[in-house]
């Protein structure tokens, strides 16, 4: 009897896989996430529900749940994550009343892209522009399967729209401010130091511009150290600096 190969969404041997397989990445691609999303111009939406503003960590778990799911789960389960996450959106939408903006989605899928490239090459090494071409392919594929409208269809649109997505789409606003009391205040002051030198490290200039973040320079040191940290194994020591102690076991999970 032949046994039918299995298929998945992303592909084993994909960058995907590694950029996504890893704690450390996973909380820098968070980290410069939640720096952006606060200045979206759509971030109303989330108090609309205010299930981030009331627990930002939390909502950080919930969502790599499902990504971890879409990058490493066949591709049948796979799909099922992303209908599912469809689902939570377009219920979200029919209890307002009104539909989140097509630039709003595909601001989000942008970001994903764009930190998973930033923060692997923050922690790691340059990717290939064949890498960064696959990181492009497997997260527009997950917005096509949700129903994503006018999406770039090569990496080098992509740049493009991105970089117009960062010029159109950003503003500082009280929405953005309560967003970051609301990080400071679930992390406490020593770890909401951090997360704002490693957003400071990843997001692109226009978003340190816009959050009046220091310079790259000053924010070296903090990589320095984890890097050594990693080759001493005391890396796990390091992680534990950017998350209070009950989401340990958590964080370990991310690991894959």
């Amino acid at each position: 009897m032949t046994l039918s190969k299995k298929v998945y969404f992303v592909e084993k041997n994909s960058i995907v896989r590694q950029i996504w397989g890893k704690s450390d990445t996973i909380l820098f691609i968070f980290a410069g996430a939640s720096a952006e999303f606060a200045l979206n111009k759509a971030v109303d939406w989330l108090y609309f529900t205010n299930r981030l503003p009331a627990d930002p960590i939390g909502r950080l778990f919930s969502t790599v749940s499902y990504a971890q799911t879409i990058v490493f789960s066949e591709k049948q389960t796979a799909l099922r994550a992303i209908e599912a996450m469809a689902t939570i959106h377009a219920t979200v939408e029919a209890k307002r009343g009104t539909t989140i903006p097509d630039w709003a989605y595909r601001d989000v899928l942008f970001l994903l892209i764009d930190y998973s490239i930033r923060s692997f090459e923050v922690l790691e090494r340059k990717l290939s522009w064949t890498e960064k071409n696959e990181v492009f392919q497997v997260f527009t594929n997950l917005g096509r399967h949700m129903g994503l409208k006018s999406l770039p269809q090569t990496f080098d649109e992509w740049v493009r729209m991105r970089q117009e997505h960062l010029e159109q789409n950003l503003q500082s606003s009280e929405y953005s401010k309560d967003l970051f009391r609301q990080y400071r205040k679930h992390l406490g002051s020593f770890r909401y130091a951090i997360l704002l030198r490693v957003q400071a490290l990843v997001v692109p200039q226009s978003v340190r511009d816009l959050l009046s973040f220091p310079k790259k320079s000053r924010t070296l040191t903090l990589i320095t150290l984890y890097k050594i940290s990693k080759v001493l194994r005391l890396d796990w020591f390091m992680k534990e600096l950017l998350l209070p102690a009950k989401y340990k076991k958590q964080m370990k999970a991310l690991d894959i």
